[in-house]
């Protein structure tokens, strides 16, 4: 499993939409990104949870825009006006991740697209899954594209990462946020998705996605003695978190009996 890498050469203009003000950005490519700077907000955790959440969604099947990194330099802020986004990407040198652009692409409305069953369902647990706090009726964090939905914004997902407790002891939290989730109300095949989607997701294609993070974005962890060390205890993790009972799921299940 890989990840194209590609370097900006042009930086076009801020969504600032986004808390952490992400930007759409050319690449050598000819291809056009949205970039998320890890000189922004959560920094590189933020980016660690875009990457693996939205690559675990992939490997389930889900439908998110392609993931790269992207290679920053300062000199990309020389011809920017704006002081607070020169200062972003001078703080951003180096390694980046970006989602593809979708040109003409629209915010999820409930009211207007209704998604299956299935679609909502795993969504839902993948979202529980990963903790993904954003993904609610006010920030769906989803776009229409060519009427097809597409997941994006996963930057707040693996909130675990920020906390003082140690990862395995909340890779058993139940996640009782999962109760605003947008897609919540269609979700009602929640079971018959968990035994399709947790096969999917073994341990080795778990080591595939965290082997992903690059090893300068987890550095200077103090929890952890290096990069390595600092991986393992992702993959730990998300292997404890899929063991039965899932008490994510039994949230999950509870919380969309609200609907019924």
């Amino acid at each position: 499993m890989n990840l194209r890498t590609v370097r900006a050469t042009r930086y076009i203009t801020p969504l600032r939409e986004g808390g952490s003000l992400p930007a759409i950005i050319e690449a050598d490519d000819n291809g056009m990104y949205v970039l998320k700077f890890q000189g922004a907000g959560q920094g590189r955790k933020a980016l660690i949870a875009e990457l693996v959440a939205g690559e675990l969604a992939r490997a389930v099947g889900l439908p998110v825009p392609e993931i790269v990194f992207v290679h920053l330099e300062s000199e990309l802020a020389r011809t920017e006006p704006d002081p607070e986004i020169q200062d972003l990407i001078k703080a951003s040198t180096g390694l980046n991740l970006a989602l593809e652009y979708l040109p003409g692409s629209v915010m999820f409305d409930p009211l207007v697209d209704k998604p299956s069953s299935e679609l909502a369902s795993a969504v839902v647990w993948l979202d529980a899954y990963v903790t993904n706090v954003d993904r609610t009726p006010k920030n769906t964090n989803m776009l229409m594209w060519h009427r097809k939905l597409y997941l994006i914004d996963h930057g707040a997902a693996l909130y675990f990462q920020h906390g003082r407790e140690s990862y395995l002891e909340k890779s058993r939290d139940s996640f009782p946020m999962i109760k605003n989730h947008v897609l919540l109300p269609f979700a009602n095949s929640l079971a018959e998705v968990e035994k399709k989607i947790a096969n999917r997701l073994n341990s080795k294609l778990l080591e595939e996605v965290v082997n992903l993070i690059p090893d300068e974005w987890l550095v200077g962890h103090s929890t952890f003695g290096g990069a390595a060390q600092h991986r393992k205890a992702y993959l730990e993790y998300f292997v404890r978190r899929l063991e039965l009972p899932q008490p994510f799921l039994e949230e999950a299940t509870r919380a969309r009996s609200q609907f019924l």
